[in-house]
């Protein structure tokens, strides 16, 4: 429990896909100008990157890597070389059913997410939790709570930046900083904020 408890911290704060790592930054800086869209994006890859991360740990497992085929009396085979389309194929599968779901019951929200939401299935942030949860060996539940915080630490990355863009709206800010600038500036702030979480150990 200690264990799923210091994955679900060092993702969403420490480790965080986003402020950490830098992945999947064309959607956190196009999505970000409003929060309303920002929210319905982040509660999107929260529930790609839950389902996913798991899904992509079982295929792995069982499937693709050496010797998981052992159980069809095939322990020789390798196809680990298949691991990025197999995991492309399952995040595009989630976002189609995310894009379908959205597109039914909020209009307004899908309208406002455009291109970025079916552009979710090629985000580098999703990709990378799937690669990073095989590169740390982690089980099935450890790959479960990856998934979910490392969505959670999107979701709390792109909410708090949007509300500090909508802020800065009614800032004096100079002229050279406004726009992509102070964004990027603020964005690395909130990056070394997150960072004071490494402290944390549980025992």
């Amino acid at each position: 429990m200690e264990n799923l408890i210091s994955i679900f911290v060092d993702s969403v704060f420490v480790g965080n896909i986003l402020l950490a790592y830098f992945l999947g930054m064309c959607s956190f800086l196009a999505v970000s100008k409003r929060v309303d869209t920002a929210v319905g994006l982040g509660l999107a890859v929260v529930f790609v990157l839950t389902i996913t991360v798991p899904v992509n740990w079982l295929i792995n497992t069982y499937l693709l890597k050496e010797g998981a085929l052992a159980w069809a009396g095939m322990p020789h085979l390798d196809l680990s070389f298949l691991e990025f389309i197999s995991f492309i194929a399952v995040i595009a599968a989630m976002v189609q059913l995310v894009e379908m779901f959205i597109d039914r019951f909020s209009a307004s929200l899908y309208n406002s997410l455009g291109i970025f939401l079916p552009l979710i299935a090629v985000n580098c942030a999703i990709l990378g939790s799937s690669l990073f949860m095989v590169q740390r060996n982690y089980t099935l539940g450890q790959a479960t709570v990856y998934g979910f915080s490392s969505g959670v630490g999107f979701a709390l990355a792109i909410i708090a930046i949007s509300a500090i863009r909508y802020k800065l709206r009614y800032s004096n800010i100079p002229a050279p900083l406004r726009g992509l600038g102070i964004t990027m500036l603020m964005t690395g702030l909130m990056s070394i904020a997150f960072m004071a979480f490494a402290g944390i150990k549980f025992k």
